[in-house]
Order: C-alpha cells, then sequence, then structure tokens
C-alpha cells in the first residue's frame, strides 16, 4: 500500500511539473536528492560499523550475559513470560543497548533475532505473544541516551553545539518509554 502511495504522489508531481514547465528543475532535484541520500547513508556507515563491531565484542566477551544478569529482574518484570536464560533475553538486550545508543538501524537485526527467539516460545504461530507485544511496544518508544544519528546529521548542517540533544531527548525517550511499558502492561493485563 505504501509503495503505491508514494508512487502516485510521485507521479502527480511529475505531470504537475511536466504541466508548469519544470520538469527538468524536478530532474536536478531528483539527481541532488540521490546523491545526498548516498552521501549521508555512506557517512553513517562508520558510526553503524563501529557500534556494531562493539556490540558483537560485548556478546562475545560474554559482557551481554552479565548485563542480562544484571537487569533480569526488570526483564522478569517487564517479560515474565520468557524462560530464565532464554536466547530471546541476548538478543533483546542487545536490542536495547543499541537503540539507547542511537544506533537504531543496527538495531534491527538484533530485534529480528529476538522476535525469532519470541516466536519459538510462541504456541499460537497466528497471533503474537504478550512479550512479543512489549518487545514491540518498548521499540517503538526507543529508549535513547545517545541519539548518534541525529547528532551525526546536527553536525553536518553546521550545529554550533550538535550534542546539546542529549539531555532532552534522555528526557523525552524515558517518559515515552515508562508510558509505553504502562500501557503495554495495562492491555497485558486486560487480555
Amino acid at each position: 500500500m505504501l509503495n503505491t502511495i508514494w508512487f502516485f504522489m510521485i507521479f502527480i508531481g511529475m505531470i504537475y511539473g511536466a504541466l508548469t514547465g519544470n520538469l527538468e528543475e524536478i530532474n536536478n532535484i531528483i539527481f541532488k536528492e540521490a546523491q545526498e541520500g548516498v552521501t549521508f547513508a555512506i557517512s553513517l556507515i562508520g558510526i553503524m560499523s563501529f557500534w556494531l563491531g562493539i556490540m558483537n565484542i560485548a556478546q562475545r566477551s560474554g559482557l551481554i550475559k552479565s548485563m542480562c544478569n544484571i537487569f533480569r529482574p526488570i526483564m522478569r518484570i517487564i517479560f515474565p513470560d520468557i524462560p530464565k536464560s532464554h536466547p530471546a533475553e541476548n538478543w533483546i538486550l542487545m536490542n536495547f543497548i543499541a537503540n539507547m545508543f542511537g544506533i537504531g538501524n543496527g538495531a534491527t537485526a538484533f530485534g529480528l533475532k529476538a522476535m525469532k527467539e519470541l516466536n519459538n516460545l510462541n504456541y499460537n504461530k497466528k497471533k503474537a505473544t504478550s512479550a512479543m507485544a512489549m518487545f514491540l511496544i518498548i521499540n517503538m518508544s526507543s529508549l535513547q541516551l545517545v541519539p548518534l544519528t541525529i547528532i551525526k546529521i546536527r553536525q553536518d548542517y553546521g550545529s554550533s553545539n550538535p550534542s546539546f540533544i542529549i539531555g532532552p531527548t534522555i528526557l523525552a525517550t524515558s517518559l515515552s518509554t515508562l508510558i509505553a511499558i504502562i500501557i503495554g502492561k495495562m492491555f497485558e493485563r486486560r487480555n
């Protein structure tokens, strides 16, 4: 559906540009924005590679497992249906840590693995479990301590203090995550 909407928006824009005599300007914008998109994506590769490498080192060194032990009481409250020491715990924690450091794109791989492990615990494959729903809710609220992508964008566009956004981001995402968990638990109890 979304592809259809995008297609029609682009198609209508091109027709309008042709009718108003601005078709050449549309071509120039397409090439300019495509180039900026590629440049932006390449500039994020360094940050993403660094943090994904750190996360893999943390996993292989046992740091993630140690962190799971520290955060297990919180995980028990949020995800009571996940058995103790199940692989889903590790993937969920890695996803949360990646999101906290603002590398949401890098967290996607961990999130997919977490969802796969949670689905292995699911008896009814046609319906999401409470743990799957809660994981998705927390992921969408996305608690962030250091929004690296936003800092990078602010730096690229010449901000005098690109990291100024950290304080407001911590406050906003902490509140959104807390509210998301509360609402998720309310719906979980209702069901």
